[in-house]
Protein backbone atom coordinates (compact mmCIF):
# COMPACT_ATOMS: atom_id res chain seq x y z
CA UNK A 1 0.00 0.00 0.00
CA UNK A 2 0.73 3.49 -0.87
CA UNK A 3 2.02 5.32 2.32
CA UNK A 4 2.31 9.44 2.70
CA UNK A 5 5.86 9.10 4.15
CA UNK A 6 6.75 6.37 1.85
CA UNK A 7 5.83 7.73 -1.89
CA UNK A 8 6.96 10.23 -4.23
CA UNK A 9 5.27 11.21 -7.07
CA UNK A 10 6.74 11.47 -10.60
CA UNK A 11 5.18 13.43 -14.11
CA UNK A 12 6.93 12.19 -16.97
CA UNK A 13 6.77 14.47 -19.73
CA UNK A 14 3.10 16.18 -20.11
CA UNK A 15 4.00 18.59 -22.83
CA UNK A 16 3.36 20.68 -25.34
CA UNK A 17 1.03 19.43 -28.44
CA UNK A 18 1.72 15.63 -27.71
CA UNK A 19 -0.52 16.48 -24.38
CA UNK A 20 -3.32 17.60 -26.27
CA UNK A 21 -3.36 14.77 -28.89
CA UNK A 22 -2.82 11.66 -26.57
CA UNK A 23 -6.32 9.26 -26.06
CA UNK A 24 -8.46 11.37 -23.14
CA UNK A 25 -5.95 14.39 -23.19
CA UNK A 26 -8.31 16.78 -21.39
CA UNK A 27 -9.52 14.26 -19.18
CA UNK A 28 -6.09 12.60 -18.09
CA UNK A 29 -4.45 16.68 -17.69
CA UNK A 30 -7.46 17.38 -15.22
CA UNK A 31 -6.34 14.27 -13.34
CA UNK A 32 -3.00 15.13 -13.16
CA UNK A 33 -3.66 18.40 -12.00
CA UNK A 34 -6.07 16.69 -9.28
CA UNK A 35 -3.43 13.97 -7.83
CA UNK A 36 -0.88 17.45 -8.04
CA UNK A 37 -2.79 19.24 -5.70
CA UNK A 38 -3.94 16.00 -3.49
CA UNK A 39 0.03 15.48 -3.17
CA UNK A 40 0.53 18.54 -2.24
CA UNK A 41 -2.02 18.09 0.50
CA UNK A 42 0.00 15.25 1.79
CA UNK A 43 3.06 16.98 1.60
CA UNK A 44 4.38 14.48 -0.94
CA UNK A 45 7.77 15.21 -3.23
CA UNK A 46 6.77 15.89 -6.48
CA UNK A 47 9.39 15.12 -9.47
CA UNK A 48 8.62 15.93 -13.06
CA UNK A 49 10.43 15.54 -16.33
CA UNK A 50 10.22 17.34 -19.80
CA UNK A 51 11.66 15.17 -23.02
CA UNK A 52 13.49 17.71 -24.81
CA UNK A 53 11.31 20.59 -24.06
CA UNK A 54 13.13 22.63 -27.19
CA UNK A 55 11.43 20.28 -29.35
CA UNK A 56 8.01 19.33 -27.54
CA UNK A 57 7.32 22.51 -25.64
CA UNK A 58 6.93 23.00 -21.95
CA UNK A 59 4.91 21.15 -19.69
CA UNK A 60 1.05 22.00 -19.41
CA UNK A 61 0.40 25.44 -17.96
CA UNK A 62 -2.30 24.39 -15.89
CA UNK A 63 -0.15 21.33 -14.29
CA UNK A 64 3.45 23.60 -14.51
CA UNK A 65 1.58 26.16 -12.39
CA UNK A 66 0.79 23.71 -9.45
CA UNK A 67 4.41 22.46 -9.01
CA UNK A 68 7.17 24.30 -7.39
CA UNK A 69 10.30 24.42 -8.72
CA UNK A 70 11.63 23.93 -12.38
CA UNK A 71 10.88 20.15 -14.23
CA UNK A 72 14.43 17.78 -15.25
CA UNK A 73 15.28 18.00 -18.85
CA UNK A 74 15.58 14.46 -20.21
CA UNK A 75 16.27 12.79 -23.79
CA UNK A 76 16.21 9.40 -22.30
CA UNK A 77 13.11 7.78 -22.32
CA UNK A 78 12.87 6.29 -19.26
CA UNK A 79 13.58 8.92 -16.90
CA UNK A 80 15.61 6.49 -14.50
CA UNK A 81 18.57 7.08 -17.60
CA UNK A 82 19.00 10.59 -16.42
CA UNK A 83 21.32 11.35 -13.78
CA UNK A 84 19.72 14.65 -12.25
CA UNK A 85 16.60 12.45 -11.87
CA UNK A 86 18.47 9.61 -9.77
CA UNK A 87 19.89 12.14 -7.76
CA UNK A 88 16.55 13.99 -6.93
CA UNK A 89 14.80 10.57 -6.36
CA UNK A 90 17.53 9.45 -4.09
CA UNK A 91 17.32 12.62 -1.89
CA UNK A 92 13.71 12.38 -1.09
CA UNK A 93 14.84 8.65 0.47
CA UNK A 94 11.66 7.00 -0.59
CA UNK A 95 10.72 3.89 -2.24
CA UNK A 96 7.33 4.17 -3.66
CA UNK A 97 6.81 5.85 -7.06
CA UNK A 98 3.37 7.42 -7.93
CA UNK A 99 3.92 7.20 -11.71
CA UNK A 100 1.63 9.86 -14.16
CA UNK A 101 2.60 11.00 -17.81
CA UNK A 102 2.69 9.95 -21.45
CA UNK A 103 3.21 8.43 -22.78
CA UNK A 104 2.13 5.30 -21.26
CA UNK A 105 4.04 2.62 -23.83
CA UNK A 106 6.98 4.54 -23.92
CA UNK A 107 8.17 7.00 -21.30
CA UNK A 108 6.04 5.55 -18.47
CA UNK A 109 6.68 2.06 -19.33
CA UNK A 110 10.52 2.65 -19.82
CA UNK A 111 10.64 4.91 -16.53
CA UNK A 112 8.66 1.73 -14.60
CA UNK A 113 10.39 -0.80 -15.98
CA UNK A 114 13.55 0.60 -14.61
CA UNK A 115 12.41 1.66 -11.74
CA UNK A 116 11.56 -1.63 -10.48
CA UNK A 117 14.64 -2.88 -11.84
CA UNK A 118 16.20 -0.85 -9.43
CA UNK A 119 13.99 -1.58 -6.62
CA UNK A 120 11.70 0.43 -6.10
CA UNK A 121 7.65 -0.07 -6.22
CA UNK A 122 5.59 1.52 -8.85
CA UNK A 123 2.13 2.41 -8.17
CA UNK A 124 1.14 3.39 -12.10
CA UNK A 125 -2.16 6.16 -12.13
CA UNK A 126 -4.26 4.69 -15.02
CA UNK A 127 -6.82 8.01 -14.75
CA UNK A 128 -3.48 9.89 -15.22
CA UNK A 129 -1.10 7.65 -18.25
CA UNK A 130 -1.94 8.20 -21.68
CA UNK A 131 -1.13 7.28 -25.50
CA UNK A 132 -2.03 8.76 -29.01
CA UNK A 133 -4.02 5.22 -28.69
CA UNK A 134 -5.91 3.37 -26.82
CA UNK A 135 -4.04 0.59 -27.55
CA UNK A 136 -1.06 1.75 -27.02
CA UNK A 137 -1.74 2.84 -23.14
CA UNK A 138 -3.14 -0.60 -22.62
CA UNK A 139 -0.48 -2.30 -23.71
CA UNK A 140 2.00 -0.34 -22.09
CA UNK A 141 -0.51 -0.83 -18.82
CA UNK A 142 -0.25 -4.20 -18.83
CA UNK A 143 3.49 -4.58 -19.93
CA UNK A 144 4.21 -2.97 -16.40
CA UNK A 145 2.11 -4.89 -14.89
CA UNK A 146 3.67 -7.51 -15.76
CA UNK A 147 6.89 -6.00 -14.61
CA UNK A 148 5.28 -6.12 -10.90
CA UNK A 149 4.00 -2.42 -11.32
CA UNK A 150 0.78 -1.66 -9.53
CA UNK A 151 -2.50 -0.11 -11.21
CA UNK A 152 -4.08 2.98 -9.56
CA UNK A 153 -6.34 6.17 -9.50
CA UNK A 154 -5.94 9.38 -8.45
CA UNK A 155 -8.86 8.79 -5.46
CA UNK A 156 -7.98 5.73 -4.69
CA UNK A 157 -3.72 6.45 -3.98
CA UNK A 158 -5.29 9.94 -2.48
CA UNK A 159 -7.54 8.84 -0.45
CA UNK A 160 -4.70 4.85 0.91
CA UNK A 161 -2.17 7.66 1.81
CA UNK A 162 -5.18 9.49 3.74
CA UNK A 163 -5.42 7.22 5.71
CA UNK A 164 -8.46 8.57 7.86
CA UNK A 165 -11.89 9.84 7.07
CA UNK A 166 -11.29 12.89 9.07
CA UNK A 167 -9.34 16.31 9.09
CA UNK A 168 -8.61 19.49 6.92
CA UNK A 169 -6.36 17.03 4.97
CA UNK A 170 -9.15 14.85 4.12
CA UNK A 171 -11.46 17.45 3.59
CA UNK A 172 -8.97 19.08 1.49
CA UNK A 173 -8.95 15.69 -1.03
CA UNK A 174 -12.11 15.31 -0.51
CA UNK A 175 -12.73 18.42 -2.42
CA UNK A 176 -9.60 18.08 -5.17
CA UNK A 177 -11.62 14.13 -6.30
CA UNK A 178 -15.18 15.56 -6.41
Amino acid sequence: MLTKDETVLVLIDIQGKLAQIVDESDAVIDNIVRVVKGAKVLDLPILWLEQYPKGLGPTVEAIANEIDGTPIEKITFSAYDNEEFVQKLEATGRKKVLLAGIETHICVYQTAARLLANGYEVEVLADCVSSRTAGNREVGIQKMIQLGANITSVEMALFEMQVVAKGDAFKAISAIVK
